[in-house]
């Protein structure tokens, strides 16, 4: 599925990865693409299937482990016994964020905002930790868990 002036941002990274654009992969990136939540992978085989009823779930689960292990999706465990995935960047590489778990109802909180101190302690932990273990770090995920402020409100 070409994009309004050619193909999309990801084709570039199949081919350079050495693997085919299937009309399933394509289709899982579209939903993730248009995605405003982190969706599981009977998420997006609910999403996928109506258009391509022949992308079965292990098409799906397949299809994600290879997007994870290419970089293109992240794969993440809110502690809900439930995968999640969403795009690891989008075509200008935008969208680099940490989340908020509540442990209480499992929501999950986009946190994007970072304010200047906070971009300095990560960029300095980076490099603190580059030096300690002769480690390129080439990307971080962050997750903060606790209780949201309706969960806290309940309790209290």
């Amino acid at each position: 599925m070409p994009g309004p002036r050619g193909p999309v941002w990801w084709h570039g990274r199949f081919r350079g990865c050495g693997y085919r654009i299937t009309l399933g992969r394509e289709a899982i990136l579209h939903v993730l693409t248009r995605a405003e939540a982190h969706l599981s992978a009977e998420d997006i085989y609910l999403k996928v299937h109506p258009s391509c009823p022949s992308v079965g779930l292990t098409t799906i689960y397949r299809t994600l482990e290879l997007l994870v292990d290419m970089g293109l999706v992240h794969k993440f465990d809110f502690g809900d016994g439930r995968a999640r995935y969403e795009l690891a960047e989008g075509p200008k590489k935008e969208g680099h964020h940490h989340h908020l778990v509540c442990t209480s109802c499992k929501r999950v909180i986009n946190y994007t905002d970072f304010i200047d101190e906070e971009l300095e302690f990560l960029k300095r932990a980076e490099e603190g930790l580059a030096k300690k273990y002769q480690f390129d770090i080439t990307n971080h995920m962050i997750q903060f868990y606790g209780m949201c402020d309706n969960c806290r409100k309940k309790k209290a």
